[in-house]
């Protein structure tokens, strides 16, 4: 990872080496008190990118590989990066293998 910019509603956005722009939801680390620092919006605004990955004052940080997997690829007609409703990939069907 070489850029990780905070975005609103606990969301980051991310750029990856291999040039793909993708968004992460923190929200859901919540539930673990290692995160529960940067729930304050000033602790969470002060991300870096730190060997590759998110990191954070207090040696809070999210693996390289957890923040590919669990992001979201940005589409290119995507407008506004805090809209993070309109990054989803879209959905593959599930019928009859359409």
């Amino acid at each position: 990872m070489v850029t990780v910019k905070p975005m609103d509603n606990y969301m980051l956005y991310l750029e990856f080496d291999n040039g793909e722009q993708r968004i992460f939801d923190v929200k859901p680390s919540f539930k673990y008190d290692v995160y529960k620092p940067i729930l304050d919006i000033d602790i969470f605004n002060m991300v870096k990118v730190d060997f590759g990955t998110a990191v954070w004052p207090g040696d809070i940080d999210y693996c390289h590989d957890t923040l590919y997997a669990r992001s979201v690829l940005v589409q290119e007609d995507m407008v506004d990066l805090t809209d993070y409703s309109a990054v989803a990939e879209p959905r593959q069907s599930y019928k009859n293998g359409d």
